[in-house]
């Protein structure tokens, strides 16, 4: 595995290095002591899967916050994801900085998300297909977000949104609540 730093503090991208032959590839996705070496959280905790029947389809901007320490390590697995992540840690030195990165079912590549960071993403395929690994279970209470479409935020989404969740569309713009992140 390649694993590096992009954007927003403690967000790294987790590329595979593929072994070829006749049958196909092989590769590691996850080893618990490279994620170390890398200093990131290599517990799994929970595992869980995200189906998405239209391109545009629009999940997000969630993260848990205190006392819930969340880290996640996504992956798409079928189709194509726009996955976005925000620095929503107040005094954070990246504090609303994002960034946005490809994941495809092709390119194999995973985004390693800390705590207190919101996350999110948009379909770029019809029958798109996210993986999540979580380092510790959800706690009902402690999910938090803001809208995806937040202009201080200033995400540039590449598709027109076709589907989001009520809950989605009715998180708080940061200017009408204060975010305090885990």
């Amino acid at each position: 595995m390649i694993i590096k730093p992009v954007g927003p503090a403690g967000v790294f991208v987790v590329d595979v290095e593929p072994i070829t032959d006749d049958r196909g590839l092989f590769a590691r996705t996850f080893c618990e002591r490279e994620f170390t070496a890398a200093g990131l959280t290599p517990t799994v905790a929970q595992c869980s899967v995200a189906f998405n029947h239209t391109a545009g389809t629009i999940r997000g901007m969630h993260w848990a916050d205190r006392p819930v320490r969340e880290t996640k390590l996504v992956r798409c697995t079928r189709g194509a994801i726009l996955d976005v992540v925000v620095d929503v840690r107040p005094g954070s030195a990246t504090y609303l900085r994002h960034i946005a990165v490809e994941l495809t079912a092709d390119n194999r590549r995973a985004l390693f998300i800390p705590a207190g960071v919101a996350h999110g993403y948009q379909t770029l395929l019809d029958a798109s297909e996210a993986t999540y690994q979580m380092n510790v279970p959800f706690e009902p209470g402690h999910d938090r977000g803001v809208r995806y479409d937040d202009p201080r935020l200033g995400i540039r989404w590449p598709l027109p949104v076709t589907v989001v969740s009520g809950r989605d569309r009715a998180w708080p713009l940061l200017t009408d609540q204060p975010v305090a992140a885990g």
